[in-house]
């Protein structure tokens, strides 16, 4: 069974920086894409990036220079950096698997993901 567990969120000024942390158990992850999705209060959720699980990166285009996602399959662990932070990514933060991240097409598992993590900017 899928256990993801993130964390690393919290309050950060304006272009401040977070790290988050997505730990995970249950299944091979080595052998899973993943990514990182938001909810932004009062919207829909939305790919934020995703990773092969080789560690090929797509990132959401109006976020690249900013976030980046990586991982460590040796920990088990997805990581998302996110710098030079925006009130507008204000969200819950949510890890889950991705059956596809590349060739146009990158998706992910809303079912899999695990309870987020509150990242709010604000000065």
């Amino acid at each position: 069974e899928v256990h993801l567990v993130e964390s690393g969120g919290g309050l950060v000024q304006p272009g401040g920086s977070l790290k988050l942390s997505c730990a995970a158990s249950g299944f091979t992850f080595s052998a899973s894409g993943m990514s990182w999705v938001r909810q932004a209060p009062g919207k829909e959720v939305g790919l934020v990036a995703c990773i092969t699980p080789d560690g090929k990166p797509w990132h959401l285009e109006s976020l690249k220079g900013r976030f980046t996602i990586s991982r460590d399959n040796a920990m088990n662990t997805l990581y998302l950096q996110m710098d030079s932070l925006e009130t507008e990514d204000t969200a819950v933060y949510y890890c889950t698997t991705s059956p596809r991240c590349y060739l146009g097409q990158y998706l992910y598992n809303w079912m899999s993901r695990g309870q987020g993590t509150q990242v709010t900017v604000s000065s």
